[in-house]
């Protein structure tokens, strides 16, 4: 007759199951909870404004919808991050001063969403704007809104382009947009 001595313990198996079962369990309600924050974030009714801005990235489908609602008329201003660098030549059809309404772009210092942020408050208090557009790619908008908004103390109305899809892409941004956030909320300056 053997006797451990020991009531109740879980033996190793059942131990990593319970373990992995509670991984598991954590991931889906993260998942759940970040689907209003990434996956459908709140946007806001367009309306006119003084400014668009377009905040960089390589997804190049938002410098399309900036574009789009300047020239529906929107504003008479849109605003470009080039965070992707000077040189990047794909950003010269959108930077060009060719339109009708006014286009400035900018490199965003640091090259983060602070540093685009900062340049809008920046140029707000430069020309008065009051109501700005600012358009990011879906699972930004949400971080993009809390960043713009610690600088730029006017109405933001927030505008979704479209984004990427597939498990690969949705885990990156549950991954990278709250990093950000951490990130963001204990960068207490503008």
């Amino acid at each position: 007759m053997s006797d451990t001595g020991i009531v109740g313990t879980v033996s190793g198996p059942r131990r990593a199951g319970l373990f992995f079962g509670a991984l598991l369990a954590l991931v889906a309600v993260l998942g759940v909870a970040g689907l209003p924050v990434y996956v459908h974030p709140q946007t806001d009714q367009l309306r006119r404004a003084d400014a668009i801005v377009v905040l960089g990235g390589t997804a190049y489908e938002r410098f399309d919808v900036g574009l789009d609602l300047a020239e529906r008329g929107y504003a008479p201003q849109l605003l470009i991050s080039r965070s992707t660098g000077e040189n990047d030549s794909v950003m010269d059809r959108y930077c060009a001063p060719r339109f009708e309404f006014t286009v400035s772009c900018f490199v965003p210092d640091p090259w983060t969403t602070d540093g685009e942020a900062r340049e809008i408050a920046r140029r707000a208090s430069l020309y008065g704007w009051q109501h700005i557009i600012v358009v990011t790619y879906t699972p930004h908008v949400s971080r993009a809104r809390y960043i713009v908004g610690k600088c730029f103390h006017g109405e933001l109305t927030m505008v979704a382009s479209p984004s990427d899809s597939g498990l690969k892409f949705w885990t990156w941004m549950y991954i990278r947009q709250s990093a950000g956030y951490v990130r963001a909320f204990f960068n207490r300056g503008c």
